[in-house]
């Protein structure tokens, strides 16, 4: 197949845009918290080491930036059960399936890595000053923010496509 038959296909097939975006809402949300929650456990495990106390909070912290794989499961299965993509179903039009290519997928990529560098300067403010944990976890969730408008965003566009 050529590239030129590749992208012609690609205007009649809505499903096979539909089922990227799907993957992409999945990999690339699930590729930044993998980046950002390895960040935070790496700066956790320092903590850890000296202090065994901490456990729970650096744990919160680390866990963090794992929320943002969560969201982009949940809107690829929501496009798989949009675009019919679970079942026998009816085709969906290029113009449906390319609008499912959605925020989650590079605003998960980039928050959660973004979160976890924040997350890892968190635990060690934690390892250095026990007392501030909450402050530590206040600063990690105002990164989550944005994961959280991309949710939305991309929920709200889902369900705006007509199949």
């Amino acid at each position: 197949m050529s590239l030129s038959e590749f992208f012609a296909s690609l205007n009649q097939n809505g499903q096979l845009l539909a089922g990227l975006g799907a993957v992409f809402a999945a990999l690339f949300a699930g590729i930044g918290s993998a980046v950002g929650v390895g960040h935070a456990g790496q700066a956790g495990a320092a903590v850890i080491a000296e202090d065994p106390d901490q456990f729970g909070s650096v744990l919160v912290l680390q866990l963090l930036p794992g929320t943002q794989g969560i969201y982009g499961l949940l809107i690829g299965f929501v496009i798989a059960s949009k675009a019919n993509l679970l079942g026998a179903g009816a085709a969906i039009s290029p113009e449906a399936g390319m609008s499912l290519f959605l925020p989650i997928a590079f605003g998960g990529l980039l928050s959660a890595i973004a979160q976890g560098k924040v997350a890892a300067s968190g635990i060690a403010m934690v390892g250095k000053r026990p007392s501030e944990a909450g402050k530590a976890i206040i600063f990690t969730v105002m990164v989550e923010t944005y994961a959280v408008l991309a949710l939305l965003f991309s929920f709200l566009l889902v369900n705006g496509v007509q199949v």
